[in-house]
């Protein structure tokens, strides 16, 4: 009864990569947030995404109003 669920247990290669395929992109994730939590300037950290989109148009509707 053993041997038929220890064949069903993966290789420790496999339980190794797996956990791995996990923990990596995790830390690249949270590393980039770090960087930049305190490397982005000021006035990307309190910008809404909301605002960002707006700004884009406006500065898009300004320049035609300059080329008039």
């Amino acid at each position: 009864m053993w041997s038929s669920f220890i064949g069903l247990i993966p290789s420790g290669l496999v339980v190794l990569c797996t956990i791995l395929s996990y923990v990596v992109p995790l830390g690249i994730y949270s590393i980039n947030q770090m960087l930049h939590k305190y490397g982005d300037p000021p006035w990307m950290q309190t910008a809404v995404p909301e605002q960002v989109d707006q700004q884009s148009t406006n500065y898009g509707e300004a320049l035609l109003k300059e080329n008039e």
